[in-house]
Protein backbone atom coordinates (compact mmCIF):
# COMPACT_ATOMS: atom_id res chain seq x y z
CA UNK A 1 0.00 0.00 0.00
CA UNK A 2 1.80 3.51 -1.02
CA UNK A 3 -0.60 5.82 -2.57
CA UNK A 4 -2.92 7.60 -0.42
CA UNK A 5 -6.13 9.69 -0.50
CA UNK A 6 -6.36 12.54 2.39
CA UNK A 7 -9.78 14.14 2.50
CA UNK A 8 -8.53 17.39 4.52
CA UNK A 9 -5.26 17.54 4.97
CA UNK A 10 -3.78 21.11 5.11
CA UNK A 11 -4.59 21.89 8.87
CA UNK A 12 -3.85 20.23 11.71
CA UNK A 13 -3.83 16.22 11.51
CA UNK A 14 -4.55 16.12 8.08
CA UNK A 15 -1.24 18.35 7.83
CA UNK A 16 1.07 16.03 10.13
CA UNK A 17 -0.95 12.67 8.19
CA UNK A 18 0.34 13.75 4.95
CA UNK A 19 4.06 14.34 6.78
CA UNK A 20 3.60 10.77 7.94
CA UNK A 21 2.73 9.15 5.09
CA UNK A 22 5.15 10.89 3.04
CA UNK A 23 7.79 9.79 5.55
CA UNK A 24 6.56 6.08 4.98
CA UNK A 25 6.58 6.67 0.80
CA UNK A 26 3.12 7.05 0.22
CA UNK A 27 2.07 9.16 -2.99
CA UNK A 28 -0.31 11.49 -1.37
CA UNK A 29 -3.31 13.45 -3.15
CA UNK A 30 -5.66 15.67 -1.06
CA UNK A 31 -8.93 16.30 -1.48
CA UNK A 32 -10.20 19.58 0.15
CA UNK A 33 -12.25 23.33 -1.08
CA UNK A 34 -8.59 24.94 -1.04
CA UNK A 35 -9.71 27.19 1.80
CA UNK A 36 -6.83 27.29 3.53
CA UNK A 37 -3.15 27.37 1.97
CA UNK A 38 -2.08 24.21 0.60
CA UNK A 39 1.80 23.76 3.05
CA UNK A 40 2.36 20.80 -0.06
CA UNK A 41 1.95 22.84 -3.06
CA UNK A 42 5.42 22.74 -3.89
CA UNK A 43 6.22 18.93 -1.93
CA UNK A 44 7.15 16.10 -4.55
CA UNK A 45 4.71 12.88 -3.99
CA UNK A 46 1.29 15.29 -3.21
CA UNK A 47 -0.86 16.39 -5.64
CA UNK A 48 -4.31 18.12 -4.79
CA UNK A 49 -7.98 18.11 -6.13
CA UNK A 50 -10.21 20.58 -5.29
CA UNK A 51 -13.68 19.62 -4.03
CA UNK A 52 -16.38 19.70 -1.66
CA UNK A 53 -16.59 16.58 0.54
CA UNK A 54 -20.08 16.97 0.42
CA UNK A 55 -20.36 15.83 -3.10
CA UNK A 56 -19.70 11.76 -2.88
CA UNK A 57 -19.17 11.39 -6.82
CA UNK A 58 -16.05 13.90 -6.23
CA UNK A 59 -14.41 12.01 -4.02
CA UNK A 60 -14.78 8.47 -5.82
CA UNK A 61 -13.18 10.17 -8.61
CA UNK A 62 -10.41 11.37 -6.89
CA UNK A 63 -9.60 8.18 -5.20
CA UNK A 64 -10.04 6.75 -9.22
CA UNK A 65 -7.66 8.95 -10.32
CA UNK A 66 -5.19 8.41 -7.54
CA UNK A 67 -5.32 4.99 -7.92
CA UNK A 68 -6.08 5.50 -4.05
CA UNK A 69 -5.54 2.07 -1.94
CA UNK A 70 -5.72 3.95 1.28
CA UNK A 71 -8.37 6.69 1.92
CA UNK A 72 -8.29 8.74 4.95
CA UNK A 73 -11.37 10.93 6.17
CA UNK A 74 -10.06 13.39 8.58
CA UNK A 75 -12.97 15.93 8.01
CA UNK A 76 -16.21 14.13 8.50
CA UNK A 77 -18.33 15.95 11.51
CA UNK A 78 -21.55 13.99 10.40
CA UNK A 79 -22.60 10.39 10.04
CA UNK A 80 -23.96 11.03 6.77
CA UNK A 81 -20.80 12.30 5.26
CA UNK A 82 -19.49 8.39 6.62
CA UNK A 83 -22.37 6.81 4.96
CA UNK A 84 -22.74 8.64 1.98
CA UNK A 85 -18.64 8.67 1.77
CA UNK A 86 -18.02 4.80 2.75
CA UNK A 87 -21.15 3.90 -0.24
CA UNK A 88 -19.44 6.05 -2.95
CA UNK A 89 -15.96 4.51 -2.49
CA UNK A 90 -17.04 1.28 -1.99
CA UNK A 91 -18.40 1.18 -5.88
CA UNK A 92 -16.03 2.81 -8.05
CA UNK A 93 -15.94 0.85 -11.17
CA UNK A 94 -12.81 -0.34 -12.19
CA UNK A 95 -11.37 0.25 -8.52
CA UNK A 96 -10.97 -1.08 -5.39
CA UNK A 97 -10.23 1.19 -1.97
CA UNK A 98 -7.79 -1.54 0.49
CA UNK A 99 -8.70 0.62 3.33
CA UNK A 100 -10.69 3.72 4.55
CA UNK A 101 -10.08 4.95 7.63
CA UNK A 102 -12.54 7.56 9.59
CA UNK A 103 -11.07 9.91 12.16
CA UNK A 104 -13.50 9.78 15.11
CA UNK A 105 -13.21 10.88 18.38
CA UNK A 106 -13.22 9.52 22.47
CA UNK A 107 -16.08 11.45 22.75
CA UNK A 108 -18.20 8.75 21.08
CA UNK A 109 -18.16 6.77 24.14
CA UNK A 110 -21.41 7.59 26.89
CA UNK A 111 -20.30 6.47 29.64
CA UNK A 112 -17.18 6.99 32.15
CA UNK A 113 -15.20 4.13 32.68
CA UNK A 114 -11.65 4.13 33.31
CA UNK A 115 -10.43 3.23 30.97
CA UNK A 116 -13.36 3.25 28.05
CA UNK A 117 -12.50 0.08 25.79
CA UNK A 118 -13.29 -0.25 22.54
CA UNK A 119 -16.82 -2.83 21.74
CA UNK A 120 -16.98 -2.91 25.79
CA UNK A 121 -17.80 1.06 26.75
CA UNK A 122 -21.50 1.54 25.30
CA UNK A 123 -21.29 4.64 22.88
CA UNK A 124 -23.56 7.55 22.76
CA UNK A 125 -26.97 7.21 21.23
CA UNK A 126 -27.51 9.85 18.30
CA UNK A 127 -30.97 11.27 17.09
CA UNK A 128 -31.86 12.08 14.21
CA UNK A 129 -31.92 15.84 15.31
CA UNK A 130 -28.44 15.21 16.62
CA UNK A 131 -26.79 13.76 13.34
CA UNK A 132 -27.59 17.34 11.08
CA UNK A 133 -27.37 19.53 14.47
CA UNK A 134 -23.44 21.62 14.46
CA UNK A 135 -22.99 23.15 17.85
CA UNK A 136 -20.99 21.51 20.51
CA UNK A 137 -23.40 19.56 22.56
CA UNK A 138 -23.81 16.71 19.90
CA UNK A 139 -20.55 16.54 19.07
CA UNK A 140 -19.98 12.69 20.26
CA UNK A 141 -23.03 11.71 19.60
CA UNK A 142 -22.20 12.50 15.99
CA UNK A 143 -19.35 10.66 16.22
CA UNK A 144 -20.84 7.52 17.75
CA UNK A 145 -23.03 7.53 14.86
CA UNK A 146 -20.04 7.86 12.52
CA UNK A 147 -18.73 4.35 13.85
CA UNK A 148 -21.84 2.77 13.38
CA UNK A 149 -21.90 3.79 9.92
CA UNK A 150 -18.25 2.24 9.78
CA UNK A 151 -19.47 -0.43 11.29
CA UNK A 152 -22.05 -0.92 8.46
CA UNK A 153 -20.41 -0.40 6.02
CA UNK A 154 -17.71 -2.98 7.02
CA UNK A 155 -20.82 -5.56 7.29
CA UNK A 156 -21.50 -4.77 3.51
CA UNK A 157 -17.57 -5.79 2.75
CA UNK A 158 -16.26 -2.66 2.36
CA UNK A 159 -12.78 -2.19 3.98
CA UNK A 160 -14.16 0.84 6.74
CA UNK A 161 -12.34 1.36 10.27
CA UNK A 162 -12.37 3.89 13.11
CA UNK A 163 -9.90 5.56 15.08
CA UNK A 164 -10.86 7.86 18.39
CA UNK A 165 -8.42 10.15 19.16
CA UNK A 166 -8.86 12.15 22.71
CA UNK A 167 -8.06 15.55 22.89
CA UNK A 168 -5.19 16.57 20.45
CA UNK A 169 -2.09 18.71 20.59
CA UNK A 170 1.13 19.16 18.84
CA UNK A 171 2.28 22.07 16.41
CA UNK A 172 0.09 23.62 14.19
CA UNK A 173 -3.05 23.17 16.89
CA UNK A 174 -5.67 25.88 15.95
CA UNK A 175 -8.08 25.03 19.13
CA UNK A 176 -5.57 26.53 21.88
CA UNK A 177 -5.90 24.00 24.51
CA UNK A 178 -2.64 23.39 24.96
CA UNK A 179 -0.81 26.32 24.17
CA UNK A 180 -2.52 27.99 26.76
CA UNK A 181 -0.85 26.19 29.67
CA UNK A 182 1.96 26.72 27.45
CA UNK A 183 1.67 30.79 27.55
CA UNK A 184 0.49 30.65 31.08
CA UNK A 185 4.09 29.09 32.27
CA UNK A 186 5.73 31.27 29.36
CA UNK A 187 4.53 34.55 31.40
CA UNK A 188 3.28 34.29 35.05
CA UNK A 189 5.25 32.94 38.22
CA UNK A 190 1.52 31.80 39.64
CA UNK A 191 -0.74 28.94 37.36
CA UNK A 192 -4.54 29.24 38.81
CA UNK A 193 -5.43 25.40 38.64
CA UNK A 194 -9.14 24.05 39.10
CA UNK A 195 -9.45 21.36 41.65
CA UNK A 196 -6.41 20.15 42.93
CA UNK A 197 -4.26 19.25 39.95
CA UNK A 198 -4.81 15.63 40.30
CA UNK A 199 -7.49 15.45 37.55
CA UNK A 200 -6.67 13.68 34.27
CA UNK A 201 -8.37 13.80 30.96
CA UNK A 202 -6.13 11.35 28.73
CA UNK A 203 -4.82 13.61 26.02
CA UNK A 204 -3.17 12.55 22.78
CA UNK A 205 0.25 14.16 20.87
CA UNK A 206 -0.81 14.60 16.95
CA UNK A 207 2.23 12.72 15.82
CA UNK A 208 0.57 9.29 17.86
CA UNK A 209 -2.54 9.61 16.38
CA UNK A 210 -1.27 10.16 12.68
CA UNK A 211 0.60 6.85 13.43
CA UNK A 212 -2.35 5.10 14.48
CA UNK A 213 -3.96 6.22 11.28
CA UNK A 214 -1.47 4.90 9.33
CA UNK A 215 -1.18 1.92 11.32
CA UNK A 216 -4.79 1.32 11.23
CA UNK A 217 -4.44 2.01 7.23
CA UNK A 218 -1.84 -1.06 6.95
CA UNK A 219 -2.82 -3.66 9.65
CA UNK A 220 -6.74 -2.86 10.87
CA UNK A 221 -9.51 -5.02 10.85
CA UNK A 222 -12.30 -4.08 8.50
CA UNK A 223 -15.69 -3.06 11.21
CA UNK A 224 -13.18 -2.50 14.06
CA UNK A 225 -12.50 1.25 16.08
CA UNK A 226 -9.57 1.30 17.57
CA UNK A 227 -8.56 4.07 20.41
CA UNK A 228 -5.78 6.21 20.58
CA UNK A 229 -3.74 8.33 23.35
CA UNK A 230 -0.84 8.47 24.62
CA UNK A 231 1.03 6.07 26.13
CA UNK A 232 1.63 7.69 29.97
CA UNK A 233 -1.48 9.24 31.32
CA UNK A 234 -0.60 12.74 33.19
CA UNK A 235 -2.68 14.37 35.57
CA UNK A 236 -3.15 18.23 35.20
CA UNK A 237 -0.84 19.47 37.31
CA UNK A 238 1.80 16.89 35.69
CA UNK A 239 1.43 18.37 32.61
CA UNK A 240 1.93 22.02 33.56
CA UNK A 241 4.75 21.15 35.61
CA UNK A 242 6.61 19.52 32.37
CA UNK A 243 5.77 22.02 30.74
CA UNK A 244 7.15 24.39 32.96
CA UNK A 245 10.56 21.71 32.92
CA UNK A 246 11.28 21.74 29.34
CA UNK A 247 10.63 25.40 29.43
CA UNK A 248 13.23 25.75 32.23
CA UNK A 249 10.52 28.07 34.28
CA UNK A 250 10.04 27.87 38.24
CA UNK A 251 6.30 28.25 38.55
CA UNK A 252 3.97 27.71 41.55
CA UNK A 253 0.89 26.38 40.94
CA UNK A 254 -1.81 27.62 42.80
CA UNK A 255 -5.19 25.21 43.18
CA UNK A 256 -8.77 26.13 43.94
CA UNK A 257 -11.81 24.38 44.42
CA UNK A 258 -15.14 25.05 42.36
CA UNK A 259 -15.95 27.58 45.49
CA UNK A 260 -12.66 29.56 45.28
CA UNK A 261 -13.15 29.91 41.77
CA UNK A 262 -16.17 31.25 41.88
CA UNK A 263 -15.08 34.32 43.38
CA UNK A 264 -13.51 35.15 39.77
CA UNK A 265 -16.40 34.23 38.22
CA UNK A 266 -14.84 31.39 36.68
CA UNK A 267 -16.14 27.66 36.11
CA UNK A 268 -14.08 24.95 36.48
CA UNK A 269 -15.00 23.31 32.92
CA UNK A 270 -13.19 26.85 31.74
CA UNK A 271 -10.05 25.20 32.24
CA UNK A 272 -8.89 23.37 28.40
CA UNK A 273 -7.67 19.76 29.51
CA UNK A 274 -9.79 19.84 32.63
CA UNK A 275 -12.38 17.38 33.13
CA UNK A 276 -14.35 17.02 36.47
CA UNK A 277 -14.57 13.13 35.77
CA UNK A 278 -11.65 10.77 34.73
CA UNK A 279 -11.32 10.42 31.15
CA UNK A 280 -8.74 7.59 29.43
CA UNK A 281 -8.52 5.46 26.87
CA UNK A 282 -7.41 1.69 26.33
CA UNK A 283 -5.03 1.69 23.61
CA UNK A 284 -4.13 -1.72 24.18
CA UNK A 285 -5.92 -2.88 20.81
CA UNK A 286 -4.36 -0.14 18.92
CA UNK A 287 -0.79 -1.34 20.37
CA UNK A 288 -1.64 -4.85 19.30
CA UNK A 289 -0.99 -3.44 15.31
CA UNK A 290 2.44 -2.62 16.15
CA UNK A 291 1.58 0.94 16.73
CA UNK A 292 4.52 3.16 18.70
CA UNK A 293 3.53 6.22 20.06
CA UNK A 294 5.98 8.79 20.91
CA UNK A 295 6.36 9.66 24.63
CA UNK A 296 4.52 12.67 26.58
CA UNK A 297 8.03 14.54 26.86
CA UNK A 298 9.21 14.35 23.54
CA UNK A 299 5.62 15.23 22.18
CA UNK A 300 5.59 18.45 24.88
CA UNK A 301 8.55 19.47 23.45
CA UNK A 302 7.78 19.20 19.77
CA UNK A 303 4.38 21.24 20.86
CA UNK A 304 6.13 24.07 22.32
CA UNK A 305 8.54 24.64 19.42
CA UNK A 306 6.48 24.13 16.38
CA UNK A 307 4.16 26.96 15.22
CA UNK A 308 1.10 27.65 16.30
CA UNK A 309 -1.77 29.23 15.12
CA UNK A 310 -4.43 29.17 17.50
CA UNK A 311 -7.94 31.11 16.26
CA UNK A 312 -9.69 31.38 19.74
CA UNK A 313 -7.84 31.96 23.25
CA UNK A 314 -9.44 29.34 25.19
CA UNK A 315 -9.87 29.49 29.24
CA UNK A 316 -10.26 32.12 32.03
CA UNK A 317 -9.51 35.93 31.79
CA UNK A 318 -6.18 36.65 33.71
CA UNK A 319 -7.86 39.38 35.40
CA UNK A 320 -10.78 36.75 36.80
CA UNK A 321 -7.42 34.85 37.80
CA UNK A 322 -6.31 37.96 39.92
CA UNK A 323 -9.23 37.82 41.79
CA UNK A 324 -9.09 34.54 42.73
CA UNK A 325 -5.32 35.38 43.43
CA UNK A 326 -6.44 38.29 46.06
CA UNK A 327 -9.40 36.19 47.54
CA UNK A 328 -6.64 33.11 48.48
CA UNK A 329 -4.69 35.71 49.72
CA UNK A 330 -1.73 34.89 46.95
Amino acid sequence: MDRALVIGGTRFIGRHLVEELLAHDYEVTLFNRGRHPNPFADRDGVDRVNGDRTSWVAIAEAAKEAAAQAVFDTVAYYPGEVEQTTRALSNIDGHEIESYVYISSGDAYGVDEIPKREGETPLEPCSDEQAVDDSPDTYGPRKAEGDRQVFAAAEHGFPAMSVRPTIVYGSHDYTGRFEYWVDRVSEHDRILVPGDGTNIHHIVAVENVVRALRTVAEAGEPGEAYNVGDRRVLTLGETIETIADLLDEDVELVTASARELAQGDIDPSEFPLYNLDPHILSTEKLSALGWEPLDPRSAFKNAIEGPVDPERDPGPDRKEEKTVFEELGR
